[in-house]
């Protein structure tokens, strides 16, 4: 089992560290591998003073037993994940130069395979850092092991700065994107902004309250350098619940089949009788029309009004210069017929239908 696991770990980072990488959101806007993250700033390796969250038992141990019952303690993921983490030993400094310098000249999966191995204890305790929210660990750590892989591939041995310090970078940033892309059904952090409100806003409010202070969305955007109109569209988004459109209005009621979507539609629908009202002017406007189509008798008229002014459903309006291509003209009269047509038409319809000017916009 433990070769196996083994296995497909190994093959994981093989095909990850072959796969093309897509920046993510990095915590904080700091990007990676500056001069704030050298060696001669601070030398103290994450991965190195671990608390391990769990017991492991020594290799060999049987599994204990409950105390009287005599059955099997129940099976912990967890706890079997960190057994197979600590069978890799901790790579000193030379020997983590020695493979990243490999890796980065010859593309050796095997020297990228050992520095993937000796910090997974270093995912384990980035993720424990949001074990908080609604999501199992074992899927943060998972997520948390694909920004390691990002990180030994992105990784320059002559920066001088640790791996352990430059992948903490990657890890956080994958396990801030999996909870913010899986948080809810539709996405509540698709900007910077959104981003971050979605992690400091309880908190930034919870201190305000702490002062005595009334967190109001124009104190809260202040603090958080953000518009006040995106403070309350996340407050909002983040104290209410998905709900489906298709859902029901009322369990209760069996006859009754009418869903959100129902009510959103009927709500925003005109009444019935402006539909009536428009349709009987759509009407009158088409007879109209045809009255009016059958009194042009000039053929370069009836072709202006039929293909520009009045072309058919899904056909564009012939341009000017295609109209005066048609007619051998230039396109300045072409604009000149369209004109005087445009201009009868209006006075027909004036004349037929009451209160004409009304029914369009004003004249400039």
């Amino acid at each position: 089992m433990r070769l196996w696991r083994l296995a497909r770990l190994r093959e994981s980072c093989i095909l990850y560290i072959k796969r093309p990488s897509r920046p993510p959101f990095f915590p904080g806007g700091a990007p990676p591998m500056s001069d704030a993250h050298r060696d001669d700033d601070h030398d103290h390796d994450e991965s190195r003073d671990l608390p391990v969250p769990v017991t492991v038992p020594p290799a060999g141990r049987p599994p204990a037993r409950e105390p009287g019952g005599g059955g099997l303690v129940r099976y912990d993921p967890l706890r079997a994940y960190m057994a197979e983490v600590a069978r890799h030993p901790v790579l000193s400094r030379e020997e983590e130069h020695a493979l990243a310098v490999r890796f980065h000249e010859t593309g050796d999966v095997d020297a990228a395979y050992r520095l993937v191995a000796s910090n997974l204890r270093l995912v384990v305790k980035i993720a424990h850092e949001y074990r908080r929210t609604a999501f199992q660990l074992l899927d943060l750590v998972q997520e948390g092991n694909l920004g390691l892989m990002q990180a030994v591939k992105k990784y320059d041995p002559w920066k001088g700065v640790k791996l352990s310090s430059y992948a903490a970078w990657w890890i956080r940033a994958y396990i801030i994107r999996f909870v913010m892309e899986n948080w809810r059904m539709v996405k509540l952090g698709t900007t910077q902004a959104q981003r971050k409100l979605f992690f400091n806003l309880g908190k930034e409010r919870e201190k305000l309250l702490a002062r005595g202070i009334d967190p109001t969305p124009r104190l809260l955007a202040k603090n958080l350098q953000v518009e006040e109109g995106e403070v309350e569209e996340m407050a909002a988004r983040m104290a209410g619940d998905d709900v489906s459109l298709d859902a029901p209005l009322s369990s209760g009621d069996e006859g009754s089949r009418q869903t959100h979507l129902d009510r959103v539609t009927t709500a925003h629908a005109p009444a019935a009788d402006d539909r009536i009202a428009d349709e009987q002017l759509r009407r009158i406007f088409r007879e109209k029309l045809e009255i009016f189509a059958r009194t042009i008798t000039d053929e370069k008229e009836r072709f202006i009004f039929e293909k520009r002014l009045l072309p058919r459903e899904g056909e564009p309006p012939l341009t000017l210069q295609e109209v005066g291509d048609r007619f051998k003209l230039t396109r300045e009269r072409a604009r000149q017929i369209e004109a005087k047509l445009t201009a009868r038409l209006r006075d027909f319809l004036k004349a037929e239908i009451p209160d004409f000017e009304l029914l369009g916009p004003p004249e400039t």
